[in-house]
């Protein structure tokens, strides 16, 4: 379990005088700055010396009885594909470095985070234009994660830098993406809370698209009241303390369609055990077969909407400089060109469909359950083949996809015990039903790892 506070404990420390927002940005730098750490790969740029002001700002204010919220002073992070005024947004690439200009005013997540007294202290590195679950990035050097650092495992992706930096102490927060899983892959490999709104909650301007249909935007948290408290300052939504449901009669559903295909040993076993666990604890577990799932597959077979959405975008920027993209992002882009208008809006049509018949299996269930991911974080050194590094990357995203796919909302869970590999369970529901979720997590993430 990890040592470093919540946000809630943070924020009674401030309010009781015990630290001073000062004194946390102070603590996060000092992590960031420690050659022994990963601050230099987890991080793109560091805001220090904005970051000082604004905890000096937030403690006065705190002084006069002003802080906009009880949460006001905490360093978080932000992902580099997020505009930040004033600075130029790479997405954790080398082709928007030389001619895009800073970013006139923050994305409206970044604003909102600030208003809530929220303090900016960097911007994460990332898998390049946030397309892979991997997360190594060639560019800017990959975080390890923090499973065995010495043997250097990936971070997960595209959000690396992001639940590094809340693992690690350098931030108490990250602010995150996730179009198939970017949010939550990271977060199970590295032992944190990562959840996915339902994508219309949470407005997507002011960040570099991956895939318009699919991307959303979630935080990352060591806990599911943290990861609460700072999706409603993403949602804009009014703040209320999480209430966890009672694990006794939580009806929750297995999806064995794909999801438990191909498990690595250490996966399957922690899967398992945490499903013991929810039923010795009063929770109905069924396990059903979700043959939407499988549809998923052949609308993907050409790129799907991330190769055609990302396509469009990028294709007059991959023309004037593919060559310094990284080669395994290209080759992904570049499937979209070979995706036709009539081959988009079937795909548009194909989806709409899922999501009925999808929402129609799920409607008797609190939540479905399943593993975040098939895998265990490979080591980057064995990644350097493109074969090994496709397999794994497809394995990483596969269970995140559906729910994507589905449109609908999910949050993932530390399920390991200390000391075992780290691996992720996760709580999925039909679009809207983010609150319930949160209420459900809220209620086993403890229960899960006993």
């Amino acid at each position: 379990m990890s040592s470093f506070p919540t946000l809630a404990s943070l924020a009674a420390d401030l309010e009781s005088g015990r630290t001073t927002a000062r004194a946390l940005v102070e603590a996060c730098l000092a992590k960031i700055a420690d050659k022994d750490g990963e601050g230099a790969r987890a991080f793109i740029h560091v805001d220090a010396e904005a970051a000082i002001e604004a905890a000096e700002a937030m403690d006065r204010l705190r002084k006069a009885n002003a802080a906009p919220s009880r949460f006001a002073g905490i360093p978080v992070s932000i992902k580099d594909l997020f505009d930040i005024k004033g600075q130029v947004t790479r997405a954790g690439s080398r082709a928007l470095e030389e001619d895009s200009p800073p970013a006139e005013a923050d994305a409206p997540v970044v604003a909102r985070l600030r208003r809530a007294g929220l303090v900016v202290i960097g911007r994460t590195n990332m898998t390049e234009f946030a397309y892979s679950g991997i997360g190594i990035n060639p560019h800017f050097g990959t975080p390890k994660g923090i499973w065995q650092r010495g043997a250097g495992h990936v971070p997960g992706g595209s959000s690396s830098g992001a639940a590094v930096s809340v693992a690690d102490g350098m931030a108490h927060g990250a602010l995150g993406t996730d179009t198939g899983g970017s949010c939550r892959i990271p977060a199970a490999w590295n032992g944190i809370v990562g959840f996915k709104p339902t994508q219309r909650r949470v407005p997507l301007d002011g960040a570099v698209p991956l895939s318009s249909s699919l991307d959303s935007i979630g935080p990352l948290a060591r806990t599911v009241a943290c990861c609460a408290t700072m999706d409603a300052v993403l949602a804009d939504e009014v703040f209320a303390p999480l209430q966890p449901r009672p694990v006794e009669g939580m009806r929750l559903a297995v999806p064995t369609t794909l999801t438990l295909d191909e498990l690595d040993d250490a996966v399957s076993q922690t899967f398992e055990r945490a499903l013991q666990n929810l039923a010795r604890a009063g929770a109905s577990v069924e396990h059903i077969a979700v043959p939407e799932f499988l549809d998923i597959g052949p609308m993907s077979s050409k790129g799907g909407f991330t190769a055609a959405e990302s396509y469009a975008w990028h294709r007059y920027l991959i023309t004037a400089r593919g060559d310094v993209y990284d080669p395994r992002v290209a080759s992904r882009i570049l499937r979209g060109e070979h995706i036709s208008a009539a081959d988009y809006i079937d795909l548009i049509a194909a989806r709409k469909s899922l999501i009925v018949r999808a929402n129609a299996r799920i409607a008797p269930y609190d939540a479905l359950v399943l593993p975040t991911t098939a895998n265990t974080p490979p080591r980057i050194a064995d990644l350097k083949d493109d074969a090994a590094f496709t397999k794994a990357n497809l394995l990483s995203l596969r269970n995140c996809t559906l729910i994507n796919m589905i449109d609908g909302c999910a949050i993932s869970l530390p399920a390991h015990r200390d000391g075992e590999v780290p691996v992720g369970l996760m709580l999925a529901g039909a679009g809207g039903s983010d609150r319930r979720i949160f209420e459900l997590a809220g209620a086993i993430e403890h229960v899960i790892r006993d």
